[in-house]
């Protein structure tokens, strides 16, 4: 969600019961983040919404730990009265990176925001604990929109994974909370989740299709014109190399809905001629994306193909967790 989730939809996800993100980004993307952060502090204060520490801004913050500046996010950490809930550490180049990151976070803030980290695999998973000892460990599953691991497995395998290999290293089950990501997009998944194990759940592609989402309304439509979306989304580095994006460690690409560029581009299309049709569709505006004529890429999850109507980002949180007590009623009693 780099630069979707911005100060409306994380802000309407945490009044509605959840915890939002602003997606932050990495390299330039964080010179935005003062202005950002001082919108939300603006906006609301802690006692707005119920459950809030005191001292405690009610939003994190996720960061692309390969390109994003550290010590930008530490000085505007420290000037922040109010500090963000969680900061989500994600694709570092290497684990140490994550180790100066989770302390400066936890000194700057006195361990008021919380390091949630990001895996997708049962190894990776081992290390990190090892290395941060983090607050929460996102597991996130190949069904994932956007950006993750080239190779990795669904979360109904990994999940439960990543949790029997941290309690035969013996840590208790729970004692790090485990959010499961990829693919999840209702109450049924949630519900998939806790069964699995999960102590919750982060969903991205189901809040694409909101009014906070700072997309195009053509990204929106194409969100919810989706279908099939184990076969109509697809991994691939095209996207990254025909939007100019560089700076992923190894093994990672991305998911997106498959468009005429990825189309175009296995009919064997020169490279040079597709970025510069692609460059042509950035000027049409909505009209760019779109599963049959559209070139813009459009990431999203397996998932997409749940994702009926545009819904305000409340609403969506507000009926999953409804859903949940009809599915796992033992869960809402705890």
């Amino acid at each position: 969600m780099r630069l979707i989730s911005g100060p409306s939809l994380a802000l309407a996800v945490s009044r509605a019961g959840g915890l939002g993100f602003i997606g932050a980004g990495a390299g330039s993307d964080l010179s935005i983040l003062p202005a950002i952060l001082q919108e939300i502090a603006s906006l609301i204060s802690s006692s707005q919404i119920p459950n809030t520490p005191s001292g405690i801004l009610p939003v994190g913050v996720g960061f692309l730990n390969w390109g994003a500046d550290l010590e930008l996010a530490i000085r505007e950490f420290a000037k922040l009265p109010l500090k963000p809930a969680a900061a989500w550490l994600f694709a570092p180049k290497s684990t140490e990176d994550l180790v100066r990151w989770t302390a400066r976070i936890r000194g700057v803030t006195q361990s008021k925001t919380k390091i949630w980290i990001q895996v997708g695999t049962a190894a990776s998973a081992l290390e990190v604990v090892r290395a941060c000892k983090p607050d929460v460990l996102v597991v996130q599953g190949c069904d994932a929109g956007g950006h993750g691991l080239v190779q990795s497995s669904s979360i109904i395998s990994l999940l439960p994974e990543v949790s029997d290999a941290l309690f035969e290293a013996g840590i208790p089950r729970g004692h790090i909370p485990l959010v499961a990501a990829g693919g999840i997009v209702d109450g049924r998944g949630v519900a998939a989740a806790l069964m699995l194990g999960a102590s919750g759940v982060c969903m991205g592609t189901r809040f694409l299709a909101s009014p906070e989402a700072e997309i195009s309304l053509g990204y929106k439509k194409a969100i919810v014109d989706a279908n099939d979306g184990g076969s109509n989304t697809i991994r691939t580095d095209l996207y990254d190399r025909l939007r100019g994006t560089s700076g992923w460690p190894e093994g990672y690409n991305a998911r997106g809905i498959i468009n005429k560029s990825l189309r175009d581009s296995k009919s064997g299309m020169d490279f040079e001629e597709n970025r510069r049709l692609y460059a042509e569709a950035l000027k049409l505006g909505d009209e760019g994306w779109g599963k049959e004529h559209g070139r813009i890429t459009t990431y999203a999850g397996t998932g997409v193909g749940l994702v009926k109507s545009i819904v305000p980002a409340g609403h969506i949180v507000k009926d999953v967790l409804e859903e949940v007590k009809v599915l796992v009623p033992w869960r809402s009693e705890n």
